[in-house]
């Protein structure tokens, strides 16, 4: 079966089903700009958790240039994983709860632009990190992060993006504890009770939380921001300084930069891909640099 040069890989569960129901607008704004540029597309839907990794490489196979991932931080990363080896390209269209990776890659979170950067923007190679055997394209970790990503995909739907996020950080502090984690970063160990170890690839995750301001998905690197133990209270009066990024001042958050990161802690912890939990620890994190291309806006 000859593909259409774009294939578009639908979630229809992101976002809190905003994917779904914008699904005519989108169409709308595909056969729109592809009446000017003559370039065929497709929108191919998910019907289970990770099926998106399976109609991206089955896309790319069948020769389409460009796989689209419509929906959130989840999907893009699953589109990822099922491009890579392949010299099919990644697009994203904003449809997920967070958006993260669209907004700090430049394509931000109006979808009429973002279906307009598919046929106007340039490749551009970027990195992607692995765990677990599972490419990443945003943000990996584990610890509270992850605990509070478990709790937003199973009872914080009702909320949008940062909200959610918020909601689920304050429901979850009050509980979690605190872990020993070894954690090696390129061969350097140390020892530490920690709340998390978070490892990015860009900038910010749970819809606008700048964990890793210096992070750049191009430079061959992952940011690594630990928060170590803190009482709860400071931790409070600390997090909203997340958002702007200023947090990585205070002296509970340690940032390095890493090309693998090995971490083990007593007890398990949960561990967060891309705003998925998969597991737990031990974990280890790795970087591949310029693994995919994905189409940006030109600059």
């Amino acid at each position: 079966m000859t593909s259409p040069d774009i294939v578009v890989v639908l979630n229809p569960k992101a976002g809190r089903y905003r994917a779904i129901r914008h699904k005519g607008t989108l169409q709308n704004l595909l056969e729109q700009v592809s009446r000017r540029t003559g370039l065929t597309w497709r929108i191919v839907q998910t019907s289970r958790p990770g099926q998106a990794t399976e109609l991206a490489r089955q896309a790319a196979e069948e020769g389409a240039s460009i796989v689209v991932a419509a929906g959130g931080d989840g999907t893009c990363g699953e589109v990822a994983n099922g491009i890579i080896g392949t010299p099919a390209r990644l697009g994203v269209l904003p449809l997920g709860t967070g958006n993260d990776f669209a907004r700090c890659a430049g394509i931000g979170e109006n979808l009429q632009i973002a279906v307009e950067n598919l046929f106007t923007g340039k490749p551009r190679r970027i990195d992607l990190g692995s765990v677990a055997g599972r490419y990443f394209i945003n943000v990996a970790g584990c610890g509270l992060d992850a605990a509070v990503a478990k709790r937003v995909n199973q009872g914080f739907r009702f909320l949008h993006g940062t909200a959610a996020y918020v909601a689920a950080l304050f429901q979850t502090i009050l509980t979690f504890k605190p872990v020993s984690m070894r954690i090696t970063i390129d061969g350097e160990e140390q020892h530490l009770n920690a709340l998390l170890c978070t490892v990015a690839n860009t900038q910010s995750y749970g819809g606008g939380m700048r964990i890793a301001p210096y992070a750049q998905i191009d430079d061959g690197l992952l940011d690594v921001c630990i928060v170590k133990a803190v009482n709860k209270l400071e931790f409070v009066s600390v997090f909203p300084r997340v958002y702007s990024g200023t947090h990585i001042t205070h002296p509970c958050f340690l940032m390095h930069t890493a090309r693998r990161v090995h971490v083990e802690s007593t007890p398990p912890v949960p561990v967060l891909v891309d705003g998925d939990v998969m597991g737990t620890t031990p974990v280890e994190f790795t970087v591949h640099p310029g693994a995919i291309e994905v189409i940006l806006p030109v600059k």
